[in-house]
């Protein structure tokens, strides 16, 4: 009689759901050690993410795509040299024929942006 060849596929698997489940276990048991570190793994003590530096965390998802890593420009313009007041103005009214439509982020969401991006200088 020939061995199944399935068998070792089904061993695989549920290897892998056995890893996935303890390796869960091991993040639900630090999850407060983890709520505790910022994107950089510093604590909130030591510089880390705070309400204050809230506008970073939203930069990162919404004006790296199109002004570049380090905010010097790509598809958008640079945006080193803007002042706060140009940044909130875009950010909420937006700029006709561009990807920037207007309501993109509420006034309080893009003070938190412009405040980031005015401290980076």
């Amino acid at each position: 009689m020939k061995n199944n060849p399935i068998i070792p596929y089904i061993l695989i698997m549920a290897f892998g759901i056995g890893l996935i489940f303890f390796m869960s276990l091991e993040g639900v048991g630090n999850k407060e050690e983890i709520a505790q570190h910022g994107e950089e793994g510093t604590t909130e003590e030591e510089g880390g993410a705070t309400a204050e530096g809230a506008g970073g965390e939203q930069l990162v998802s919404t004006c790296i795509g199109c002004h570049g890593g380090d905010l010097t420009g790509g598809m958008g313009p640079s945006l080193v040299d803007k002042d706060a007041e140009h940044i909130v103005d875009v950010l909420v009214n937006g700029i006709e024929g561009t990807p920037m439509t207007p309501g993109m982020k509420t006034p309080e969401e893009a003070q938190a942006i412009a405040d980031y991006i005015t401290s980076l200088k």
